[in-house]
């Protein structure tokens, strides 16, 4: 009995140890890890395994997130986030499959949506999710398609007052050094009709480190998230199990800096694809301050298809999840960042199903509707061939001037 016992706590401390007392003295970018043998929840027979994957796709990790893994489970969802598998082989997709580079105004800056332009400031994050979207960046760091002459940029932001918020990205935008964000953060604010700085980042989970033990960024964070201009911190949490007691902690101080929080996710086939999963998501970070945001279809990128879930099963996952929730925990929208805008699915009948524009690259068809036959095998709006009906607004809705 006593055996059993010490063999459930083992277990216990497995899964949920964060080693605190070590991480919580640590500097901000401390503890990442790029050598998969240094992982001690793998063996000499897995990692053999896996090399053809890591000879293409690279690994990175942080201490904090491993900790949270549990390794004698063979499913665990943290697991499948962070370590390579070799289904990433599997050929599908390319490597930017929503024609990020037609919108690139500039290596690393794009203006798609009339009133948003984006920053990859960082080609690095702090950790790399084995269903990344923009792995390009990862697999040729010699194409520099991220921010390396800010000037250009906000010279072309000036230029162009229907832009009224900026999404600082990546990479990760956090993963910066506080004094080079300080650089981006404060020029911005000098941009007038810039109203909105949006940091995404997944460091809350990753490293929350990175929030805890730099005061100055907090600080940072505080003087330019302002009464009538927010920061906000577009979190990237896809599964419960990510937000550890640390990542409350770190939220706790953003909310008292008074930055705006908000969750972004991919549905992703064994990591969340479950109602109820996604549904406990959504609750606890309505709990915890973070309005669930969007849930995007995963893009059919390189890698990627172990990932994918069918469109109509994923919109029928979201809203079973959705009925679960309170009216704060359902904000989210289901999405495609298709090349041509993020496209909405809305609704199936027997037959058909129903996608709206929810924002286009063209503002004049921004709000369309469009209804195809179904297709259950259908990943992506590509997919989809037999448009049977549209309706488009006359006057479609605006969110810029004049005010």
């Amino acid at each position: 009995m006593l055996k059993a016992l010490l063999l459930y706590l083992q277990k216990l401390r497995l899964k949920y140890s964060t080693s605190l007392n070590v991480k919580e003295g640590k500097l901000p970018n401390q503890g990442y890890l790029t050598d998969i043998q240094k992982v001690k929840g793998i063996n000499k027979t897995e990692l053999d395994a896996l090399q053809p994957v890591l000879n293409k796709f690279s690994f990175r990790a942080h201490e904090h997130y491993l900790s949270l893994i549990n390794w004698q489970n063979p499913d665990d969802p943290i697991k499948k986030i962070i370590i390579p598998n070799l289904q990433e082989l599997e050929k599908w997709g390319r490597l930017d499959a929503s024609n990020e580079k037609d919108y690139s105004i500039m290596p690393g800056f794009q203006h798609k949506y009339t009133s948003t332009a984006v920053m990859l400031i960082s080609n690095v994050c702090g950790g790399f999710c084995r269903f990344c979207f923009r792995k390009r960046l990862f697999l040729h760091p010699e194409m520099n398609e991220y921010i390396q002459d800010l000037e250009p940029v906000f010279s072309y932001i000036e230029a162009h007052p229907e832009i009224n918020n900026v999404l600082l990205t990546g990479g990760d935008g956090l993963i910066l050094s506080t004094s080079k964000l300080k650089t981006i953060i404060s020029r911005l604010r000098q941009i007038n009709h810039v109203k909105i700085i949006r940091i995404g980042t997944k460091l809350l989970a990753f490293n929350p480190f990175r929030i805890l033990n730099d005061e100055n960024l907090i600080k940072l964070l505080s003087a330019y998230s302002l009464p009538e201009k927010r920061i906000y911190i577009m979190t990237h949490f896809n599964h419960p199990a990510e937000i550890s007691q640390p990542t409350l902690k770190a939220v706790q101080l953003l909310l008292k800096a008074g930055v705006i929080l908000a969750n972004q996710t991919p549905m992703l086939k064994g990591i969340n694809d479950s109602p109820y999963i996604l549904a406990n998501l959504f609750k606890k970070l309505s709990y915890i301050g973070i309005p669930p945001y969007y849930v995007f279809i995963c893009r059919p990128t390189i890698g990627n298809f172990s990932f994918s879930v069918p469109i109509e099963k994923a919109l029928e996952i979201f809203q079973k999840a959705q009925m679960m929730c309170s009216g704060l925990a359902k904000r989210a929208r289901l999405t495609m960042s298709h090349a041509s805008g993020k496209i909405e699915p809305v609704a199936l009948t027997d037959k058909h199903i129903i996608f709206r524009y929810h924002r286009a690259a063209d503002d004049s068809t921004s709000g369309d509707i469009m209804l195809f036959k179904r297709n259950p095998n259908a990943y992506w709006f590509d997919d989809y061939q037999e448009i049977v009906d549209t309706y488009a607004y006359q006057k479609p809705y605006r969110c810029f001037g004049p005010e």
